[in-house]
């Protein structure tokens, strides 16, 4: 039963969804999401452990790499932990501190990432259709500035979903129909008259990701357009390698994120709500260790050193 708030009463607790009250999928939940969070722990630890060490790696692309990671793991931290503990202690309560920290840090965590995204989306550029000039174009001053400012934006970006989510009042129901503290599921149990105070972020926050994801497409239009002027097929094989991972954890992420803030608001429960969820919080924190490591020589290298103590000797 949901739980119910009188009118004058002002929540101090959420109730968050699980995704069947059945035990076997309680389990089943469980294992998957410490699965997922475990993959994705190990894998970007390994990626900033790696580049850390490794001089080699000292260079734009790789900073930018380490800064995803970072980013990646605070946002799958954010949410996996507590949707797993709930399941297996079927405790599905979060405090009213605890629900203001997740919004705070998903919303930093996916605009920042966002942010950084469009940055590395510009250094694939440099690098395939200017390389003579790429050193001047991408040195690593800009690179630092380019990602402090992500992290800036996504911090202050942030600051404006959180304070006017919490601003509003919430004296209804106070469950949220989603694994963790979402601001469209939030905006749909508030009692408040008018959502104006959140709506405006999110309009911000929706023109923001349309320019960078704009500045993404274009930018990929003159890195495909200068691959195919490539003369050997491994040179372009080796350029869309590179690019077409980036290209695709780009889509799978403003796509579910877009999909996630712009469809109606709703209170009831919806399995495709929780499933796009995971698309945008949960599976490029997972997928990014794979798609830029496994698939990159230098990171493969360092790695084996890392593995014989060879790294951390130099």
């Amino acid at each position: 039963m949901p739980a119910v708030l009188t009118n004058k009463t002002a929540a101090t607790e959420f109730i968050l969804m699980v995704f069947s009250t059945n035990q076997n999928m309680y389990i089943l939940h469980s294992v998957l999401f410490a699965f997922m969070y475990l993959w994705a722990l190990i894998g970007n630890v390994l990626i900033i452990t790696i580049i850390t060490f490794d001089q080699h790696l000292h260079i734009p692309m790789y900073f930018l790499l380490k800064n995803l990671s970072l980013l990646d793991l605070c946002l799958i931290s954010t949410t996996v932990p507590k949707s797993t503990v709930n399941s297996l202690t079927h405790n599905k309560s979060i405090s009213f501190p605890g629900c203001v920290t997740q919004v705070f840090l998903v919303v930093f965590s996916a605009m920042a990432e966002m942010f950084l995204l469009t940055v590395m989306s510009f250094d694939r550029y440099a690098a395939v259709c200017h390389p003579l000039h790429y050193e001047v174009i991408m040195n690593m001053d800009t690179c630092v500035q380019m990602a402090a400012v992500s992290w800036l934006g996504g911090g202050l970006i942030s600051v404006m979903h959180t304070a006017g989510t919490f601003s509003l009042s919430f004296c209804g129901s106070n469950e949220v129909h989603q694994f963790f503290c979402d601001i469209p599921k939030l905006l749909a149990i508030s009692c408040s008259e008018s959502l104006i105070r959140e709506i405006v972020p999110i309009l911000i926050s929706v023109v923001l990701c349309v320019c960078s994801f704009i500045f993404i497409t274009v930018s990929y239009i003159y890195i495909f357009s200068t691959v195919q002027k490539i003369p050997t097929t491994e040179g372009q094989s080796k350029a869309y390698s590179t690019c077409l991972p980036h290209l695709v954890v780009v889509v799978l992420f403003l796509s579910t994120g877009f999909t996630a803030y712009l469809k109606p608001t709703s209170g009831s429960t919806s399995i495709f709500d929780l499933v796009i969820s995971m698309f945008y919080t949960v599976i490029p924190p997972t997928l990014n260790p794979i798609i830029y490591s496994l698939r990159n020589k230098a990171l493969k290298m360092a790695l084996g050193m890392l593995m014989e103590g060879k790294l951390i000797k130099k």
